[in-house]
């Protein structure tokens, strides 16, 4: 076989006490997409950043083609034709789309209309649709993605790291993307892509190497395996799909959550949703799909009552809410799993049993003449981690020494006991890795069969499709439609999260 283009022997990274890559080696072939495929915290991303030099390696050396270097900066790894396109874009909202693409490259005067050209024909070159001349902050997500892209092709990048790359995109940008990823690599390029999505992995790689707690676990060719081996390689043991059951028809259970043409303003009093109306039933999953930034996370504040309603109107178990406080609604039996567990799901230097005393600490359920019962909250808490499989040593933990996934079990299990009605979950397994989603995934599966009314919205169809009864889909704002799950296919649901309109509406 050629000689590699890139190797990575025998690299150790650590932190502290706490090793984020031991021992890694593999390499990456010219005209070769491998795929780094990991939970969380399994040490891809790090890796990544050694060959990109954004950190240093402890132990080990890396070559490139057939040389031993030592890159001690991103500047060292562009000028050997690598580049890194991170889960969050490196660009300036406010700059256009050339200027950020030439941004550090080029001094003194510059006749912006020449380089607008060559970043121009470069777009071209792969079939990119990219406004040169627009501000990238007016731009679409997926849009940006591209100028980072049009980034490191402009400066002839021939190894491309790309961490998460479809995690902000439609299915049928995923598409275009894996399209320019297999192009790039038969142009003799070599791609590098950190993702936990087995279709992506499926689709696009050649090769797969699987990293486990910072150690490489497997490393093989896509022909060779299929995804119930990765996915035992990923999390070191066997997953079983948690198995949804038809839902009892609407006119046979009753809307625990209506809303009727409801309307909002953002920070800047623009529109945020416009005439949103939907219901959610007993014993039902009612998924909304869209691209993040469409309006779901109003939808989610409006219900839970820390966004107004300008017009319209939020009825919960047959009463009108609209102007109910956030405690009323909680007591009435609201659950609501947030996006943002840092910022509004936890207090991260709490304890877990202050965690879960947070949305009750009004009530008697822990207090006694107005003192906390630090035992009753404690065993609570120590019956939760035992019952969600929280990786903890004890209810006086930390929420900040906690995992991602392990957070959003305390936060699911808290949301679950007050929502005993309405359970509300926006992105819940975002950023989680498959153990912690199958964990999920089962729990708002049993909450669902004890006949509570669940809402769920996700940017990620897999998921939809999995847990939903029917689905919404979201885009400025608006409802383009409301369907039972099966209705659409993959593509017709991304046409609509892009705003095309579909043909017919669905019940």
């Amino acid at each position: 076989m050629a000689q590699p283009v890139v190797e990575i022997r025998h690299v150790s990274k650590y932190f502290a006490k706490v090793i984020a890559n031991k021992d890694v080696s593999f390499t990456v072939h010219q005209g070769e997409v491998v795929a780094l495929l990991g939970e969380n915290g399994a040490g891809k991303s790090t890796i990544m950043k050694i060959l990109y030099g954004l950190y240093g390696a402890d132990e080990g050396e890396i070559r490139i083609r057939g040389e031993a270097v030592h890159i001690k900066s991103p500047k060292d790894a562009m000028s050997r034709g690598v580049a890194m396109i991170q889960q969050h874009f490196s660009l300036v909202p406010t700059h256009t789309v050339t200027e950020n693409i030439i941004l550090g490259n080029v001094h003194g005067r510059i006749a912006i209309k020449e380089y607008e050209e060559k970043v121009k024909a470069i777009a071209e070159s792969y079939g990119f649709d990219v406004p040169v001349d627009a501000k990238v902050g007016d731009l679409a997500v997926g849009v940006q993605q591209k100028v980072e892209i049009l980034k490191a092709l402009y400066l002839n990048a021939s190894i491309l790291i790309m961490d998460e790359p479809t995690a902000v995109l439609t299915p049928q940008e995923s598409e275009h993307l894996m399209g320019f990823i297999r192009e790039f690599a038969a142009k003799g390029n070599c791609v590098i892509f950190i993702t936990h999505k087995m279709k992506e992995v499926m689709e696009a790689a050649d090769r797969i190497v699987i990293m486990r707690s910072g150690v490489v676990v497997g490393d093989v060719r896509k022909e060779d395996t299929d995804e119930a081996e990765l996915a035992r390689l990923m999390i070191g043991q066997e997953l079983t799909a948690p198995v949804r059951t038809q839902a009892p028809e609407r006119s046979e259970a009753p809307a625990v959550l209506e809303l009727k043409g409801v309307s909002a303003l953002g920070p800047e009093k623009t529109p945020v949703l416009q005439q949103v109306s939907f219901s959610v039933h007993a014993g039902e999953i009612f998924g909304i799909a869209g691209v993040s930034g469409n309006g779901q996370d109003e939808v989610c504040e409006v219900i839970c009552g820390s966004r107004p309603v300008t017009e319209g109107e939020v009825v919960y178990r047959g009463e009108d809410i609209t102007r109910q406080t956030i405690r009323q609604r909680i007591d009435g039996g609201i659950g609501y799993v947030p996006v943002d567990r840092y910022r509004d799901g936890m207090i991260m230097d709490m304890t877990l049993a202050e965690n879960i005393l947070l949305k009750s600490s009004y009530g008697g359920r822990w207090t006694s003449r107005g003192f906390i019962s630090q035992k009753r909250l404690n065993d609570y808490t120590s019956q939760i981690i035992r019952d969600h499989q929280v990786k903890a040593t004890g209810p006086s933990d930390l929420a900040r020494s906690l995992s991602g996934g392990n957070q959003q079990k305390v936060v699911l299990a808290r949301e679950i006991d007050v929502g005993q009605h309405l359970l509300i979950f926006n992105q819940p397994t975002r950023g989680l890795d498959m153990g912690a989603v199958d964990r999920i995934h089962h729990t708002i599966l049993q909450e669902r069969e004890k006949g509570k009314a669940v809402l769920l919205v996700s940017t990620e169809l897999s998921e939809i499709f999995e847990m939903c009864d029917r689905i919404a889909i979201m885009y400025k704002g608006r409802i383009m439609g409301i369907y039972r799950n099966g209705e659409l296919n993959t593509q017709e649901i991304g046409l609509m999260m892009a705003g095309v309109a579909a043909g017919k509406e669905g019940q």
